[in-house]
Order: structure tokens, then C-alpha cells, then sequence
């Protein structure tokens, strides 16, 4: 097929941007980490091509940066920065419930609903036992199902590149964490009931304590 060579480096190409951003959010790939083309292609045995490729989405996604003639490095964030997201997110969280509140779901919500809420209650054990990696996993499909009732595929997508980088921010200053399951937020159950009943105001409170909970963290550091 003339194709299928360029579907098997584009299938590549993504295989690598995955299994590196798990290595940046389980903190095995700290911020300041450099590292070439060439490291990544004999680590994973791939060729350079498709890890060039990579390299440049996960750049383009906010999570690496293009070091002049030294490759590429996990970006590092600043609690400014943080906070910085921590804005963005409110204000694309707050549009979501808006619209839902409004327009209510899309159709097949039901279906969906079931599925966060499965999302929300893993997520809800991995913060109570302190399992980082577990939460981290669970907390961004929920966010990113949860964003997707509103059937708008950008407001999605761009609402999961901002949590994934709050966690490259995240997650080194957790690992030293001596309190780690109260720095963990833990109420995406609750905030799954709130939206199933249409209750705006509930909704609205549980946002402002997670995004409170996440500065007032932030300010500690």
C-alpha cells in the first residue's frame, strides 16, 4: 500500500511523544533534562526521523524546549508560571459548566457520564493513598472526558495540554512532598454528582476549591 509507510512513522512518531510524556509526568524525566535526537532514537532503537517529529509536538505542547545546538529540554516551569495556568484553567473550566449549564450535554451523555465517573473514582483512591503517578493517569482522562461533554473537540484538546503542563510542573515539587496526600485534591466524585444533577452552584464551589486548593499549594513552595 503507497501509504503505509507514512501511517507506520506517523504511529511511531506518536508512540514516542506518549511513552516520553509519561517519562516527564512520573518525574523519570526531570525539567532541565537535555537530551538529543540521536539519545532518544538508540534508546528507543527507531530511527531519527519519527523522534525529530516527536520531540517537536512535545515541544509544540509546552513540555520540551529546542536548546541551540544541544537538542532538546524538558521545560521548566516557575510557580508564575503555575499560577499563570491555574488562570487559564479557571477561565475554560468556568466556560465549561456554563455551556453545560445552558445547553445542557451532548447527546450520548449518559454513556460518558458513566465512564467519568469510573475516571473520578480512581482518581479519588490514587489521591487518598498518595499513589502520584496513579492520580496523575486517571485525573487527565477525567478532566479530558469531563471537558468533552460539551462536544468541543478544541476546547478539550486545549484544556488537557494546560493540566498536563500544571503536572510537568507539578510533579517534581510533589515527589518531595512530606505531606503528599494533602497536597493531593481528591473530590472529582463529588464534582461528577454536582454535574450530573445540573447543580450550577455546587459545580462553581467544587472549581474555586480545586483551583484554591492548587495556589494554595503553589504559595508554600
Amino acid at each position: 500500500m503507497p501509504g503505509s509507510g507514512a501511517v507506520t512513522r506517523n504511529t511511531l512518531r506518536q508512540q514516542i511523544a506518549d511513552a516520553l510524556r509519561d517519562e516527564v509526568l512520573a518525574g523519570r524525566l526531570p525539567p532541565g533534562t537535555e537530551f538529543t535526537v540521536k539519545q532518544i532514537a538508540e534508546q528507543y532503537e527507531v530511527s531519527a526521523t519519527p523522534v525529530r517529529e516527536a520531540l517537536v509536538d512535545l515541544s509544540a505542547q509546552g513540555l520540551l524546549e529546542l536548546v541551540q545546538h544541544r537538542g532538546f529540554r524538558v521545560r521548566v516551569y516557575s510557580v508564575d508560571d503555575f499560577r499563570g495556568m491555574i488562570e487559564a484553567r479557571t477561565l475554560i473550566v468556568d466556560g465549561i459548566f456554563r455551556r453545560l449549564a445552558e445547553r445542557g450535554t451532548v447527546p450520548g451523555s449518559g454513556e460518558m457520564l458513566v465512564s467519568v465517573r469510573r475516571r473520578a473514582e480512581e482518581a479519588r483512591r490514587a489521591a487518598q493513598s498518595g499513589s502520584l503517578e496513579v492520580l496523575i493517569g486517571y485525573d487527565l482522562r477525567f478532566w479530558r472526558e469531563l471537558s468533552g461533554l460539551v462536544g468541543n473537540t478544541y476546547i478539550s484538546e486545549f484544556l488537557h495540554r494546560i493540566r498536563i503542563q500544571c503536572w510537568v510542573f507539578a510533579v517534581p515539587h510533589l515527589q518531595r512532598e512530606p505531606q503528599l496526600r494533602a497536597a493531593l485534591w481528591d473530590r472529582h466524585g463529588e464534582l461528577v454528582d454536582a454535574v450530573t444533577l445540573a447543580d450550577a452552584e455546587t459545580v462553581r464551589g467544587l472549581v474555586l476549591d480545586y483551583n484554591r486548593h492548587g495556589l494554595d499549594w503553589a504559595a508554600g513552595l
